[in-house]
């Protein structure tokens, strides 16, 4: 059974204050992945404070791109540093944890479409490993670089790898509503797109409303919910929102 897993950037750092990591969550998650022992996992993380503040900072996004290479290497940069950080957690577990990179491995054509190089991952996970992927800049035809976001990562990778759980673990317990109450279940956007806005800190990624689009897009179960909330993810039970 292949598990997919998102790391929210919200969660893992600092959003609000540049290049700042949450290392007590990170580590308290890696414990958490550690002790659940999935046989085929997945990891994806978000940008958080350090992907997304160099990509506000350049003006580029999931659409709008960028030749400058300083600020490429701004946004990949900050983002390998992340990685690292998570490396770090994840081998402090003995989580067999190994770095993909995005902006090596992934291309956009001019209508935007996306091509992950997927098998390089599919053959980490049967060899043992645990691929960790993260948001990135990505080359795009006709646009230079451009934003790819964790949650599109999440999505190509499920169904590249036919993934049997997704899961989103997000700073809330779940998609609320308007009265800040866990929606137990989503399977029509348009019936919540009024209680789901953007990210009150920096986000170019486009906050709740895309995480649930991009899950609702894969055709089967996936889940949001809370740093709380991995390690029943991880052992398969339902949490915080069903979205699908």
């Amino acid at each position: 059974m292949t598990t997919v897993l998102k790391l929210g950037g919200s969660v893992i750092t600092e959003k609000d204050r540049p290049e700042t990591l949450d290392g007590e969550t990170l580590a308290a998650l890696a414990a958490a992945v550690a002790a659940a022992d999935v046989d085929d996992l997945v990891i994806v993380h978000g940008g958080g404070s350090f992907g997304h503040h160099h990509a506000a900072e350049h003006g580029v996004s999931t659409t709008e791109g960028i030749h400058d290479v300083r600020g490429v290497m701004d946004v990949h940069g900050a983002m390998t540093t992340l990685n690292r950080f998570v490396l770090s957690r994840l081998h402090a577990e003995d989580v067999p944890a190994v770095p993909v990179h995005p902006f090596s491995t992934a291309k956009r054509d001019a209508d935007g479409e996306l091509t992950l190089m997927t098998e390089q991952v599919a053959t980490m996970v049967d060899e043992g490993f645990v691929p960790v992927l993260h948001g990135d800049g990505v080359v795009h035809a006709g646009e230079g670089v451009t934003v790819l976001s964790g949650d599109e990562l999440v999505t190509e990778l499920a169904t590249a790898l036919d993934a049997d759980r997704v899961g989103l673990c997000s700073t809330v317990p779940g998609v609320l509503d308007d009265d800040d109450a866990v929606i137990p279940h989503i399977d029509d956007f348009d019936a919540v797109a009024d209680v789901l806005g953007v990210s009150d800190a920096t986000d170019v990624t486009g906050g709740m409303a895309a995480k649930v689009r991009e899950l609702l897009a894969l055709g089967s179960p996936a889940y949001v919910f809370g740093p709380e909330a991995v390690a029943g993810f991880l052992a398969g039970d339902d949490v915080g929102t069903r979205i699908g």
